[in-house]
């Protein structure tokens, strides 16, 4: 995908027109889930007496719950099609949020984030590789824009959680009304994607399968990216304080804008991707995020180390999204390549909060966040991986499921 991609909007079916902006508000959807829930754990913690610790084993399941239930959307979606698979994913994956709610204690709340990640996984690689297909049908680049939209969502979603916790709601009733109503307004959104249905000489897609082998440098890609984005979330306010020696509240904006930078910089991105391309994209960014890391490192004040957080967000804002898009385009199983790289990327953010905070405690924070740049320049030197790979309309045609209007 150099530059524009195809004929662009002018001359595409209303449908397909739709179904980009359908597929925008199933990614705010997805995204609002994460952002109440996040919003609450602070609630989960004193309702059900547990300590940092316990807490920490617990926030793991989710992720670990999404690895081992992701290759499992490329089948359902080639056994219901992509509409059916994805409204009733996106509705699993909102409704999760009760049994987390009201989960009376640690075991049953371990078992319900397990189920919480599970149901994410699987709607997360639905809804990308439905994504990648309808860019391919608007013949231009929309996943980071799609990408910004989840963000969009999950700030949304936290925004919310923020009112309801200052306002003293109990956990069980703000999450139960935000699944209520993010389950409505995700079946009515679903009604505009597209609805792909496989042929009926297609073999349905294994069970469970190990990535395929394209996935696996396209997710190194992602790693370093999601590597770069959990580390300065979780870590970069910490930074701030112990590191730069600033105030409760100049750390946690960072924290904040770094987060709107990259959802800026996500919903903006696709304009970039058309321009240069994703190799081209992705390669500036692995610049800018440089950068941005050095300025982390070598900053010895509160300016020059917030401006390097805010270049790293704007560097690895697009990796992912294109990792994903990669992906769906790399071989004739997208939901499984799109799997792969989703476990890989998963994996990377499970692991960044721990692996910083490891190399803190034999070093320090300025040593972790130089493993941090370190990764960030390996993205340009692996860009050439997203490289999108030159296919016949015919060909593309004949891989892809019929759509049904």
């Amino acid at each position: 995908m150099n530059g524009s991609t195809g004929r662009g909007e002018r001359g595409t079916p209303p449908a397909v027109r739709r179904a980009r902006v359908a597929m925008a508000a199933v990614f705010a959807v997805h995204g609002a889930v994460t952002g109440s829930f996040a919003t609450r754990v602070p609630w989960f913690q004193d309702h059900l007496g547990i300590g940092a610790g316990r807490l920490g084993l617990a926030l793991a399941l989710p992720a670990i719950g999404a690895s081992l239930a992701m290759p499992l959307a490329g089948r359902i979606s080639h056994r219901y099609g992509s509409r059916t698979a994805l409204r009733a994913l996106l509705a699993l994956w909102c409704a999760s949020l009760v049994p987390v709610a009201l989960a009376p204690g640690m075991i049953a709340f371990c078992l319900a984030l397990a189920v919480y990640g599970a149901t994410s996984g699987l709607a997360d690689v639905a809804m990308n590789a439905l994504g990648v297909r309808t860019e391919e049908r608007l013949g231009r680049s929309i996943m980071s824009g799609l990408h910004g939209m989840w963000s969009a969502g999950a700030l949304a979603g936290s925004a919310a959680g923020t009112v309801a916790a200052h306002a003293g709601t109990d956990a069980r009733v703000h999450l139960g009304v935000a699944a209520g109503v993010l389950v409505l307004l995700g079946a009515v959104v679903c009604h505009w994607v597209l609805d792909l249905r496989a042929e009926p000489e297609e073999h349905p897609p294994p069970r469970f399968a190990l990535p395929p082998r394209s996935a696996l440098a396209i997710g190194a890609v992602g790693f370093c990216a999601v590597f770069a984005e959990g580390a300065s979330l979780d870590w970069s306010a910490v930074y701030l304080r112990d590191v730069v020696g600033s105030g409760a509240g100049v750390a946690a904006g960072c924290t904040t804008a770094f987060a709107c930078t990259m959802a800026a910089a996500r919903l903006a991105g696709d304009a970039a991707v058309r321009r240069f391309g994703p190799v081209r994209a992705v390669r500036a960014g692995g610049v800018l995020a440089t950068a941005g890391g050095l300025l982390v490192v070598a900053g010895g004040s509160a300016v020059p180390v917030i401006a390097g957080f805010g270049l790293m967000g704007l560097g690895i804002a697009v990796v992912v999204p294109l990792a994903f898009a990669a992906a769906g385009r790399s071989g004739p199983e997208p939901s499984r390549a799109i799997a792969g790289v989703a476990t890989i990327t998963y994996t990377s953010g499970l692991v960044a909060p721990a692996v910083i905070g490891q190399i803190a405690n034999a070093g320090s924070l300025t040593v972790s966040f130089a493993v941090v740049t370190a990764g960030a320049a390996g993205l340009v030197a692996g860009a050439g991986v997203l490289r999108a790979p030159v296919r016949a309309a015919s060909a593309d045609r004949a891989a892809t499921a019929v759509e049904r209007r």
